[in-house]
């Protein structure tokens, strides 16, 4: 049976689709404006003349950004703590989360509080840092990842997502004489696959974008990550970071150029990935968080 729609709904439905378009633009055009910026010209972009699609071909910025060892660096530091930092939280995580969602377990209660508790108060900027001084991490790769290696979030919403998980597969394994280390890695983990890759996606798009921390704990500009490489360049307005190019060509429209480029650089690997991920990450949220 086909159900009429009024004139008020059609209004409703064009309103938010009105809306949903202005919101895809206003989010589409800066990527599309700095990709164009990065592959015009060098003549219209000096003269300012590119709005929105490119205006003549060139790869120049591009390979000069290339050529630096800097960014090769920053970009192994970046993938570095996004690898090994995304694999100790996602552990982290569905080890917090698995005996959290057991009934029987005798502490839940009270560790749900206390992750619940840290959501809203936490020690503050100053102790952190003196905690990381104080465990030698201080200026080294530990320092992006053991702070961080956990979510109090994350950990909730991979707890609802066990308890969507048929309470009779838990009892038919233990019944079977399987352990709960068994149970988690053979039942919960295969099962749990949108979750994880929610996991996946939150954690990584947090490392690859992390850059406070960075700036806290990391003077060695050896073991800094592709974001605080790309502050250099943008806000800081700073010649350190393409120190391979002379002064001269940096006020060109390849050194105008060069900056768009490396946005594009940063962003790519993630704009790559998300597309994968998305129906993974929709699926897992809504059941995450809808299930009891």
């Amino acid at each position: 049976m086909l159900i009429k729609e009024s004139i008020k709904d059609r209004l409703y439905l064009k309103i938010v689709q009105f809306f949903c378009v202005m919101a895809l633009v206003i989010t589409l055009y800066p990527f599309v404006y700095v990709l164009s910026m990065s592959i015009s010209s060098q003549e219209y972009v000096l003269s300012q003349t590119v709005w929105l699609f490119p205006r003549g071909f060139s790869l120049g910025a591009y390979k000069l950004a290339l050529e630096n060892p800097d960014i090769w660096l920053a970009y192994y530091n970046t993938i570095w703590y996004v690898a090994f930092g995304t694999l100790l939280n996602v552990i982290m995580t569905v080890i917090a989360a698995y005996p959290l969602s057991r009934k029987t377990f005798f502490l839940r209660n009270p560790l749900i509080f206390i992750f619940s508790f840290t959501m809203f108060f936490s020690g503050g900027l100053i102790p952190l840092v003196l905690l990381v001084k104080d465990i030698g991490i201080y200026n080294s790769r530990l320092a992006m990842i053991l702070p961080v290696a956990v979510s109090a979030w994350y950990i909730i919403i991979a707890r609802q997502f066990f308890y969507s998980i048929p309470e009779s597969m838990h009892e038919s394994a233990v019944i079977d004489g399987a352990g709960e280390l068994r149970i988690l890695l053979r039942i919960y983990l295969p099962l749990s696959m949108p979750i994880i890759a929610v996991l996946i996606l939150f954690y990584s798009v947090g490392h690859w974008n992390a850059y406070f921390n960075a700036l806290l704990f990391l003077p060695n500009q050896k073991l800094q990550p592709l974001q605080v490489y790309l502050v250099k360049i943008l806000i800081s307005n700073s010649q350190e970071g393409i120190r391979h190019v002379s002064g001269d060509l940096i006020r060109t429209a390849y050194g105008i150029q060069l900056k768009y480029s490396i946005i594009i650089i940063t962003i790519l690997p993630i704009l790559t990935v998300y597309p994968f991920l998305q129906k993974y990450f929709v699926k897992g949220v809504m059941i995450g968080a809808l299930k009891q």
